[in-house]
């Protein structure tokens, strides 16, 4: 991967929507040769899927601590909530890392259930700080 590539990553990440030849503008290659490098870096599994961002009005962060060793149930009641974006097993303290989009109605009925498989902690995104600077 070269710094075109990243340039094209980077642009990829702030717009997806964006034509081949729209990039290749802002690159300065062809339409065609910026398609060549997207079809690659999906080949080698650097780009593994274009999604879009959803503007949530609440989301938080749960750092989950098993009380037993019931992972597969465990895993089965997780995935039946449809509000939870990301499910990881983590290495750590923590067992796993859950990123979920529940409202406040929903999120005490959630913690009650969850509060039956372990301990957690939670974090509540409160505003996105990140500045990458324009495209």
């Amino acid at each position: 991967m070269d710094i075109i590539d990243e340039q094209i990553l980077a642009i990829l990440k702030h717009n997806s929507k964006l034509s081949n030849k729209e990039i290749g503008e802002m690159v300065h290659l062809t339409g065609q040769a910026v398609g060549n490098r997207i079809l690659k870096l999906q080949d080698e599994g650097i780009i593994q899927r274009f999604s879009i961002v959803v503007n949530y009005p609440s989301t938080q962060y749960i750092r989950f601590f098993m009380d037993s060793n019931r992972y597969t149930a465990f895993e089965a009641f997780v995935n039946q909530y449809k509000e939870i974006e990301v499910f990881h097993k983590v290495s750590g303290q923590a067992c796993y890392l859950l990123v979920s989009h529940f409202t406040d109605v929903t999120f005490p009925l959630f913690i009650e259930s969850l509060s039956n498989w372990g301990r957690y902690s939670v974090e509540t995104f409160v505003a996105d700080k990140l500045n990458h600077g324009d495209v």
